[in-house]
């Protein structure tokens, strides 16, 4: 079974890197993002991006080619299409959350980094089933009743259980979406377990 790379959604308060917050904003005023700025750093000697190595360079990506190539990271592309789909959302959402608060850090500007500070992303890592989760997906957000669009945290969890515990924390499980796909909870459903008081929209003129 491929290792869940778990989300360390700390990492910048823990710096205290992240730049003033943007004022609120929705998914009927925010365009949808078009790139992302990605902090490529150094990677350990078996090719994985490295959450402490030093920063190389950032890289302007689009923005849907950077979910395409995060979610594999993060979700198993066997996995039921439901879960995907929930999982897709969580890695969209997080990333349009961090294109309106960015992080400075040693001189750099950029919305995340290539590690799971963040979410793990991998220049042509790529599958069918995790480029079709994002597709389906890709004209909806799960945000606050009134639009506002929100960081979607998650968590690996454990395997074989609803993880109950994050669902009281308003946090995603990993394993927890294959549980439910498995059960055939659908990606709203899914969403719903976990997140409270949020809302799927539609995305104006995508």
């Amino acid at each position: 079974m491929k290792r869940i790379l778990s989300l360390v959604t700390l990492f910048t308060l823990l710096l205290g890197t992240t730049t003033a917050f943007a004022e609120h904003r929705t998914v009927f005023d925010t365009p949808y993002p078009r790139t992302i700025r990605v902090a490529i750093r150094e990677s350990r000697a078996a090719g994985e991006p490295n959450p402490r190595g030093r920063i190389l360079y950032v890289k302007a990506v689009d923005f849907d080619t950077y979910v395409f190539n995060s979610l594999p990271n993060e979700w198993v592309p066997s996995w039921q299409q439901e879960a995907l789909q929930s999982g897709a959302m969580a890695v969209k959402m997080f990333a349009w959350y961090r294109v309106l608060h960015p992080t400075r850090l040693d001189g750099w500007d950029f919305d995340l980094d290539n590690t799971t500070n963040f979410q793990t992303y991998r220049e042509g890592n790529r599958y069918r089933e995790t480029d079709q989760a994002h597709l389906r997906i890709r004209n909806l957000a799960y945000a606050m009743p009134n639009g506002t669009i929100v960081e979607l945290n998650y968590r690996a969890g454990y395997r074989g259980g609803p993880n109950w515990e994050y669902r009281n924390a308003n946090l995603l499980s990993q394993w927890g979406t294959q549980y439910w796909g498995e059960r055939g909870r659908n990606m709203l459903q899914i969403l719903q377990w976990y997140y409270q008081g949020r809302t799927l929209h539609p995305i104006p003129q995508v």
